[in-house]
């Protein structure tokens, strides 16, 4: 059953046929659970929004009518559920960067340029935590997930225009954080 499109899956579930819903969560559990730690900061905070989305998901299933693929319908209940989980908490939670860059290889990079390194990772984590809730979803979703800006406006169910505004507007924040910083110094 594994070998069936996701329409497929999700035309069986709404027939009745349980088991097609636990092969999706199979599919795009970890997928899911990437996209919310980007968000949450922390496994267990992830691992919430995550079961939280397959809860919605499942409830929701019945009435998808594949206007848009299940996986940009999952990624936008992922996106929605994390916001409104920080929103709850009232904390801007830091983005942990090491876990999104790849790990360079210290042994090859003197101590100071391997600490100058994580110096800078920091301030931008900072950064980005103080980026108002859209400019932050925009530059996730955009710059570590790499998705077009059509794909975003469908997630965030928004125009493109204002996407590559807040995009734009939230590199700029981080551009300057990371300038007042190197100033201060």
């Amino acid at each position: 059953m594994t070998d069936r499109s996701d329409l497929e899956l999700v035309q069986l579930f709404q027939k009745g046929d349980e088991a097609s819903f636990n092969h999706l969560v199979l599919r795009y559990q970890q997928k899911v659970y990437w996209i919310a730690r980007r968000f949450i900061s922390d496994h267990d905070g992830a691992d919430d929004v995550t079961q939280e989305v397959f809860c919605k998901a499942y409830e929701s299933l019945k009435e998808f009518r594949a206007e848009s693929s299940l996986y940009t319908w999952l990624y936008r209940i992922t996106v929605n559920i994390a916001l409104n989980t920080l929103r709850r908490q009232k904390v801007r939670e830091f983005f942990r960067l090491d876990e999104v860059f790849d790990v360079e290889d210290t042994s090859t990079i003197s101590p100071s340029d391997a600490l100058e390194k994580k110096e800078e990772k920091g301030l931008i984590e900072e950064a980005i935590g103080k980026l108002p809730e859209k400019q932050k979803a925009v530059f996730i979703l955009r710059y570590y997930e790499e998705l077009p800006y059509g794909e975003i406006a469908k997630i965030l169910k928004t125009s493109v225009g204002g996407l590559k505004a807040n995009y734009f507007h939230a590199v700029k924040k981080i551009q300057e954080h990371v300038k007042r910083a190197h100033g201060t110094r």
